[in-house]
């Protein structure tokens, strides 16, 4: 038995001295690479494709999830090599905004934490980071409404991706146990997700608002009859107990993030657009506009209307629908569309994240 073990040990000892190997000479190809296309540092459908196809290639006993997780670590160090990729999100660390960008760009980054939506946009518009990452619609809350407002008000930035991050909330505390609990912290889209949790369990506390998560871990610390409703990492980073898990309303929980730049993306056969648009204030003229998509067969994701934020009572519409703006189905049904709409801003055409 020892024998067999020792064999067994001793090939894979020569599997990690290939893999070292082979993971130089990616280093050395990546380098290569980056010395022939100049200063873009993040090409979101060039990365889409590779995961793609090595999940194409997994035959386990990994799992599709972990493998994903460990080739976004290896292009986040090659890319590193090239120029350390800076991606803005919403902090401080420990927020689910600040795990969605670990999970889609690895921990070999530079991250810059951000403590409001508009400082994301502004840290990316000035180049002072190549991306940011922000929170724009939960599975059971639905859409952030400040950050598709933001679109509206900053000229000059494309969605160049997105990523689906399950959410599983913690009632967090520097308490021991939940009888001790007079105050509970949290973001408001947390809170929404909890409501019900709360109002069976803790029907009498005071809430607090917060504006992340972390904030609000970061603030139930300092208050020995606290609590907040946060993410595992918000409990190591902040050194707080567990007092329940799972709190969250809904099995299934998940927010959707975008990931915003200043670069577009090429297509990759499986696509997402997102657009702004207005239609003409006639009966009818919404249906008509909308019938564009259905024509040309062209899957509508989302749509929400927000307030102009120009003229009162006027609204503009939000839509995501699946294809890319280079597809020619896509552009038949922008140019149908713009028969109906008095206007049509395209935020980015970029890789269509799955569902978990």
């Amino acid at each position: 038995m020892e024998k067999k073990i020792e064999e067994l040990r001793e090939k894979i000892d020569q599997i990690d001295e290939k893999i070292v190997e082979l993971l130089s000479q990616r280093a050395r190809l990546a380098k290569e690479v980056a010395s022939h296309k100049g200063e873009r540092v993040f090409d979101a459908s060039r990365e889409e494709m590779v995961i793609r196809h090595i999940l194409s290639l997994n035959k386990g006993p990994i799992s599709d999830e972990e493998l994903a997780y460990l080739f976004r670590e290896i292009i986040s160090i090659c890319r590193r090599l090239e120029k350390p990729l800076k991606v803005a999100y919403l902090g401080p660390e420990g927020t689910f905004t600040h795990l969605a960008a670990l999970k889609r760009f690895g921990k070999s980054c530079q991250y810059i934490g951000c403590e409001r939506l508009e400082a994301v946009f502004e840290e990316v518009l000035q180049e002072r980071a190549d991306v940011g990452v922000v929170p724009v619609e939960n599975s059971a809350e639905g859409v952030v409404a400040r950050t598709l407002d933001l679109f509206q008000e900053m000229e000059g930035l494309k969605i160049c991706g997105e990523l689906v991050l399950p959410i599983r909330h913690m009632l967090l505390s520097s308490a021991d146990t939940l009888d001790k609990v007079k105050r509970v912290y949290s973001a408001p889209q947390a809170l929404g997700q909890c409501r019900r949790w709360l109002q069976e369990n803790l029907p009498h506390i005071e809430i607090i608002e917060t504006a992340t998560t972390a904030k609000a871990a970061l603030m139930c610390g300092k208050d020995p009859e606290g609590a907040a409703i946060g993410s595992e990492a918000a409990k190591e980073i902040y050194h707080l107990n567990v007092l329940v898990e799972g709190i969250e309303d809904l099995p299934g929980n998940s927010t959707r993030f975008l990931v915003i730049g200043k670069e577009e993306s090429a297509p990759t056969g499986k696509d997402k657009t997102t657009i702004i648009f207005t239609v003409k204030h006639r009966a009818g003229a919404l249906y008509r506009a909308l019938s564009a998509f259905d024509k040309y067969d062209v899957n509508l994701t989302m749509l929400e209307s927000r307030p102009s934020r120009r003229t009162p009572w006027e609204y503009v519409f939000f839509a995501d629908f699946q294809g890319h703006i280079q597809e020619e189905r896509v552009r038949k049904a922008l140019e149908k569309l713009s028969e109906e709409a008095l206007f049509i801003k395209i935020l980015g055409s970029y890789p269509e994240a799955d569902k978990g």
